[in-house]
């Protein structure tokens, strides 16, 4: 999940009919697809693959229509709005008041920052992991590696938000095409291993429910982009008035077909190429798909490429969440400030979110608690919570809203967000 809202026209005040596609229209679906394909994309086929062949194809059948109707139902709640230039905030604010208003502020906020902790672990271990086995080097400890990465990503950060975003929206496209060619070029390699393990040899049932248990938050993490339907929603109002709901769904369903087709692909071909054991075996060293891949074939292009890759990919999430982490923290200290009557300088923010983000990523890539848990214990339910139960919620509660009732996809979205929350509690259960 990445921001490439600022390469994308916002504005338009003639109103155009839906069946017309403009060229804003295809520039969003691109938009819309590079967005979601990040670096969650590189850990999507550990979970998916490391329970064998059912949790694999159930997640296969799943991923459209849970992607294409949770991000159409948190766009319709967006242009439910009164106001035609309303964002998320604001809606919410309109809707449920302020207090849900400022709620959902915090909980954008811990939807955002926990997935910044996870990629600080993730490349740090992969930039490790590259200099063992790739250049033959011994990396300094870890304590000190995870504070240099950090803090030269920080400095990028310095360098400017809005060279961010375009450094962001260029990598995009040339990162899906070098994982497109490496799922081709992994064909060889494919092999009969999955199809040995249909059923877990250990615990049968009950383990491939909780494999599936386990993929749906993986998979609310990795295809999400709820952050830039807000911009979406708004730009589409004012190009398309009240029409605007029927081409957002119309751009949705063809981003998200791309974006599907070309993660699943990517998906079975790594878990194709390698074994249930192997994909246990990456999880449990708490690296990418990318990095495991260089060091379990021996072919020099997949060798040095794909960490390469790995870290650019990770590099531009890092950057993308930073940005927003670090917005939301600022108005979460405003607001708290403010409640007391302080006004706070900018130069004062900024200094204590920077320290803040510095100090935090730098432990918790320093202490390198396993991804994957991370991930499924809190990246996915709380992106889950916001993105499938908040907009159905509101199906229910909103007056404008409820010309959307009684569609089975409703419950069908309801039941994939409420399972995926409580992968939560996983970490209780351990």
């Amino acid at each position: 999940m990445d921001t490439l809202t600022a390469n994308i026209s916002t504005a338009n005040a003639t109103t155009k009919p839906s069946s017309t596609w403009t060229k804003s229209d295809i520039v969003w679906v691109l938009g819309l697809y590079g967005t979601a394909v990040g670096a969650g994309t590189l850990f999507l086929p550990i979970t998916a693959g490391v329970g064998g062949l059912i949790p694999l194809l159930i997640m296969a059948v799943l991923a459209l229509p849970m992607t294409f109707f949770a991000h159409r139902g948190m766009t319709r709640f967006v242009l439910s709005s009164s106001n035609p230039g309303a964002d998320i905030t604001e809606v919410v604010e309109e809707h449920f008041g302020v207090g849900m208003g400022k709620l959902i502020t915090l909980l954008y906020f811990f939807a955002i920052y926990p997935i910044l902790l996870v990629y600080s672990v993730a490349l740090t271990n992969t930039v490790q992991d590259f200099m063992l086995n790739q250049l033959h080097i011994q990396p300094p400890p870890r304590a000190i590696l995870a504070l240099v990465l950090i803090l030269g990503l920080i400095a990028i950060v310095r360098l400017g938000e809005q060279l961010i975003i375009k450094a962001m929206s260029v990598l995009v496209f040339p990162f899906v095409a070098v994982l497109l060619m490496l799922a081709c070029y992994l064909i060889p390699y494919w092999n009969g291993a999955i199809f040995e393990q249909v059923m877990p040899a250990e615990g049968g049932m009950s383990s491939v429910m909780m494999a599936v248990w386990l993929i749906l938050p993986v998979m609310v993490f990795s295809f999400n982009h709820s952050p830039v339907i807000s911009s979406f929603a708004v730009a589409k109002k004012n190009e398309y008035g009240d029409d605007a709901e029927k081409k957002c769904s119309r751009i949705l369903l063809c981003a998200h077909v791309m974006m599907v087709a070309t993660v699943m692909f990517f998906v079975f071909s790594c878990v194709l190429s390698l074994s249930p054991a192997n994909l246990a075996e990456a999880k449990e060293m708490n690296v990418s798909i990318l990095t495991y891949l260089a060091n379990h074939f021996d072919t020099p292009v997949i060798a040095y490429a794909a960490p390469i890759v790995a870290i650019i990919a990770i590099t531009k999430s890092f950057l993308g969440h930073y940005i927003g982490a670090s917005e939301g923290l600022n108005g979460l200290v405003v607001k708290a400030a403010r409640s007391k009557g302080k006004e706070l300088s900018k130069k004062t923010l900024n200094s204590f979110t920077t320290i803040f983000m510095l100090v935090t990523a730098w432990a918790v890539a320093t202490i390198n608690p396993n991804i994957l848990h991370m991930i499924e214990s809190l990246g996915g339910p709380i992106i889950a919570l916001l993105l499938f139960i908040m907009p159905m919620y509101a199906i229910h509660k909103v007056p404008a809203m409820r010309q959307y009732s009684g569609a089975l996809s409703n419950v069908f979205i309801t039941l994939i967000g409420l399972i995926s929350i409580t992968a939560i509690f996983y970490s209780l259960v351990q």
